[in-house]
């Protein structure tokens, strides 16, 4: 915004202020959100390049379509935060993504403007396919408007949703928000077809051979061209296809020309220089676990040639850019694909490589029968590095990786394991590579404990629990990460002479039954720690186990309860589900004075 000049932006609050404007005051009004969003993200963080991308789109849906009467679906959902501004949320925006401020995603509960929510990608085509049919099955006139970008189109079920659209009679509008990018690069095949689409092409084209109708390829970024695209479109009452080519970064040089992986989720920067704020190591400063994987599988890859290693869509995530760079042969983005990188990985093993599927826990849900039917019940030795477990902190409930001990645990043939720190991740790494079944190390988004982590690596006996602590009448079973929140606990607890014992179980399967039983026979209490959902994970477990046992000791059970945690930093969260530091002495305390 120029300076002397009013703002737009103060006088839009919702999109039926929009309608008031003309075209040269949209154009102001798209520079203003742009800004509106740098100097918020620079301050607060969350995602930043996407939802610049698509300023001039945000602005022309919601000034010709008549939301929320018409249905508008963002895919990924990390795309609209300026639809959020035009929504009604402006005043909440430099909450957004803190704890009881709003999400970084769309969101139901939050918003009628939010039709759907899209923490996960490439599930608008479907959402808004069924939203669809159901205006035609009430005979409710409407728009139905989907906008899929940032790599979305990549998955097996957009492409599911495709198929079953083009020939569904149904008016959608479908639009493509094609910037070459996810988080890291598009990749496959479809990202060359869809470069390869030159504005004079006659010939029927993928979409076209679908049933849509093609509009495209469009500058995204250029307002009145999205505007006069949009507007042909809302003509045909019939499946569409519009294609814009849009700038992920757009109006922020830093975000335009820089590495886009950065800045697509910068954290703090400074808006004036573009320069991020970095945290200045100290000599004892520890790695994130997700650096400790990747750097380990490097040494492991340099031993063994027949390791591999798959991610879908989540190189730098999850660290597998070292291997990248190292071994580029040996590692494989197949896109946001997670069902594909299961069984991907299952065909992999078949024919005698050591895979490392490296994924996030909230995403590798979504290959869950792939993980049963083609890994497991073949049995074949799939090593799943399961990065982001437990509670990821702003993300919020899309993204917090709480169920996977549960969901993993009722699965015949796997082997599942938890590391307290990241010397522990190497070695369960390690100890992986000749066991000749399914094998799945979960660890947490965030830093790790140890400094000087990097040691020779040494197998761990499968199923073998260890005694972090020894003590008396109280003790305490954790699992994973959080075991070292119970350590601490404990050490404060010692200087009230109270003196639990401590078990790190390791592996949720198989369990430690010998030890077990040994624990169970010297102790009063028993109170488990879990970083994920109690029911079906490790205090489930345990219930069982002391149930078949026939041992009489209450189980306290501390971790997530039967609920979705929304969003907030991990700190404040695990605060709120009762196993933070405080909460882990207080379960003690209680247990002691009985």
């Amino acid at each position: 915004m120029k300076k002397g000049t009013q703002s737009i932006l103060q006088k839009v609050n919702y999109p039926s202020d929009l309608k008031k404007l003309n075209r040269e005051e949209l154009q102001s009004l798209v520079d203003e959100l742009r800004e509106f969003i740098i100097d918020v993200v620079s301050r607060q963080g969350g995602h930043l390049s996407a939802s610049l991308g698509v300023a001039e789109l945000s602005v022309a849906i919601h000034f010709l379509y008549h939301t929320p009467e018409d249905k508008l679906v963002w895919d990924v959902g990390h795309q609209a935060y300026i639809h959020k501004l035009l929504t009604g949320r402006k005043q909440q925006f430099e909450n957004i993504r803190k704890k009881d401020g709003i999400s970084g995603f769309p969101k139901i509960s939050e918003s009628e403007y939010d039709t759907f929510g899209t923490g996960h990608s490439s599930t608008s085509i479907s959402a808004i396919l069924g939203m669809a049919v159901s205006s035609k099955i009430q005979n409710i006139s409407r728009e139905h408007i989907a906008v899929i970008g940032d790599g979305a189109l990549t998955a097996g079920q957009a492409f599911e949703a495709l198929n079953n659209a083009g020939n569904s009679g149904t008016n959608i509008t479908i639009i493509i928000n094609d910037n070459g990018m996810s988080i890291d690069p598009n990749v496959g095949s479809l990202k060359d077809y869809l470069e390869s689409i030159p504005k004079s092409e006659k010939q029927k084209n993928l979409f076209e051979a679908l049933g849509f109708k093609y509009f495209g390829p469009i500058d995204g970024n250029d307002l009145n061209a999205v505007i006069e695209t949009l507007s042909e479109a809302k003509k045909i009452q019939k499946p569409k296809v519009i294609h814009l080519l849009t700038t992920k970064g757009k109006g922020y040089s830093p975000a335009e020309i820089g590495n886009k992986t950065t800045w697509h989720a910068p954290g703090y920067f400074n808006k004036v220089t573009g320069e991020i704020n970095k945290t200045v190591k100290s000599e004892n400063d520890t790695l994130k676990y997700q650096d400790v994987f990747g750097k380990s599988l490097i040494e492991l890859a340099k031993q063994n040639e027949k390791i591999v290693a798959i991610t879908p869509a989540m190189t730098s995530g999850s660290s597998l850019n070292y291997m990248m760079e190292e071994f580029p042969d040996r590692c494989f983005d197949v896109g946001i694909a997670e069902q594909h990188a299961v069984t991907f990985s299952a065909g992999l093993a078949a024919d005698g490589l050591i895979p490392f599927c490296a994924i996030y826990s909230t995403f590798l849900q979504r290959g869950y029968d792939q993980l049963i039917h083609d890994v497991a019940l073949q049995n074949l030795p799939v090593i799943f590095c399961i990065d982001r477990a437990g509670l990821v902190g702003e993300d919020g409930a899309t993204h917090h990786g709480a169920f996977d001990l549960a969901y993993l645990r009722c699965i015949p043939n796997m082997i599942i394991a938890a590391p307290l720190n990241e010397t522990e991740l190497r070695n369960l790494m390690f100890t992986a590579l000749e066991t000749k079944q399914p094998f799945a190390i979960r660890y947490p988004r965030g830093k790790g404990v140890l400094p000087n982590w990097q040691t020779p690596f040494s197998k761990i006996k499968i199923g073998k629990a260890q005694v972090v602590s020894k003590g008396e009448k109280v003790a305490v079973i954790s699992i994973g990460h959080v075991g070292n929140d119970v350590q601490k606990a404990i050490q404060e607890l010692s200087q009230n002479n109270i003196h639990p014992t401590h078990i790190d179980v390791r592996f949720l399967k198989p369990l430690d039954a010998d030890l077990l039983q040994k624990v169970f026979s010297s102790h009063e209490k028993i109170i488990t720690v879990e970083d994920g959902v109690k029911n079906g994970g490790l205090y489930s477990a345990l219930s069982e186990f002391k149930n078949e046992s026939n041992f009489p000791q209450e189980i306290i059970g501390i971790g997530i309860s039967d609920e979705f945690v929304e969003h907030g930093s991990q700190e404040e969260l695990k605060q709120e589900c009762g196993f933070d530091i405080t909460a882990i002495k207080k379960a003690i305390e209680d247990c002691w004075d009985i």
